[in-house]
């Protein structure tokens, strides 16, 4: 049986029905992961092994520099190699979210310039399939903590709140970015730069708990700070503080790139077609 789909043509049909729009092109979502995927591991040599060697060896460098050479410690009893660990996750998911979305309208450029759909689905996807990382990333932070015998407490079971608190931290900036990408090419310049640059102001390789308590709110200005904390909360237990007040100024700074990156998209949006 054929489906027949009704297209109406009115003045003002897209903006009012958008984001009914986005929910009946959500299977758009799964072809725009899967290609993604296939093309982001097509033609190499160890295919999806290499989501597993950047977060391991990022680990290694910094149990070594921070842990052995500068002697920085650990959150409690928890091994240093499993602290950057996990820390690396939250990071990993945001700077790779971050860094394909932000670029991922100007990617699609021959999609974007044939056919309508709503453009969101198009950075909202490359966020999802930064996820397929993050998932290999934790299949290898399980594989540590049973090989440290360190299991992790109660709190474990709120990590789905810090993954999402991830998802929207690099959907935000990445939504901005993505539209000034379009008319400001420059821009994939430096993202790579200043996503350098975040991973060693951010605490991947330490612990916040070094951080001065007079700087520490200030520190956690920074979206992702709070994040990572929450990571290391849930999985390290009470051998990691949370700083709450921190992990709050995160979540309001990061809902303020969110409404900002949206609004700037969908303003942007129009033009995408004539820019590209």
């Amino acid at each position: 049986m054929i489906a027949v789909v009704e297209i109406v043509l009115e003045p003002g049909r897209i903006e009012r029905h958008y984001w009914r729009d986005l929910w009946r092109y959500r299977e758009l979502f799964q072809v725009l992961a899967s290609r993604d995927i296939s093309v982001r591991y097509k033609q190499t040599v160890i295919g999806v092994a290499w989501a597993l060697i950047r977060p391991v060896l990022t680990m290694v460098v910094f149990t070594v520099i921070f842990g052995r050479l500068a002697k920085l410690p650990s959150d409690g009893e928890a091994p240093y190699a499993l602290m950057v660990f996990a820390g690396m996750l939250p990071w990993t998911f945001f700077a790779t979210a971050l860094s394909d979305s932000s670029t991922s309208v100007v990617n699609n450029s021959s999609l974007i310039g044939k056919v309508y759909f709503p453009r969101l689905i198009v950075p909202i996807a490359t966020v999802v399939v930064g996820f397929i990382d993050f998932l290999v990333g934790f299949a290898i932070l399980v594989a540590l903590m049973v090989w440290y015998r360190f299991a992790p407490g109660w709190q474990v079971l709120l990590l789905p709140v810090f993954v999402i608190a991830a998802f929207f931290a690099a959907l935000g900036p990445g939504l901005w970015i993505a539209a000034l990408n379009v008319k400001y090419r420059d821009f994939r310049y430096v993202i790579p730069f200043i996503v350098q640059l975040g991973l060693y102001v951010s605490p991947v390789g330490f612990s916040s708990n070094i951080i001065p308590e007079s700087w520490r709110f200030i520190y956690s200005l920074n979206p992702i700070v709070g994040v990572i904390d929450g990571f290391r909360w849930c999985l390290l237990g009470g051998q990691s503080d949370m700083y709450w007040a921190g992990f709050g100024v995160g979540l309001c700074i990061n809902a303020i790139f969110v409404w900002v990156g949206i609004r700037q998209f969908r303003s942007m949006e129009k033009l995408f077609a004539d820019l590209i």
